[in-house]
């Protein structure tokens, strides 16, 4: 099953109408409904599983294998 994003508005008759690509070919179609949802609610989400999983990275004991001592500053003398 192919899936395609699309934007809808629903009206006061709660009828769904929707602009369909040309690519898509005549025929039956599976509808799901996500409401409330605009662009950046996704991109608020996607932001926040970032964090949480670079979080989860930082905060696990076993990444901890440096030390301020490892590296050298970039000013610093030759």
């Amino acid at each position: 099953m192919k899936t395609v994003k699309l934007i809808g508005k629903v009206d006061e008759h709660h009828r769904l109408s929707l602009e369909v690509p040309p690519t898509v070919p005549p025929g039956p179609v599976q509808v799901v409904i996500g409401f409330g949802v605009t662009d950046d609610d996704d991109a608020g989400k996607w932001a926040a599983a970032v964090a949480q999983s670079w979080a989860d990275d930082w905060s696990d004991p076993r990444e901890d294998i440096y030390t301020s001592e490892d590296g050298k500053p970039l000013d610093a003398p030759r």
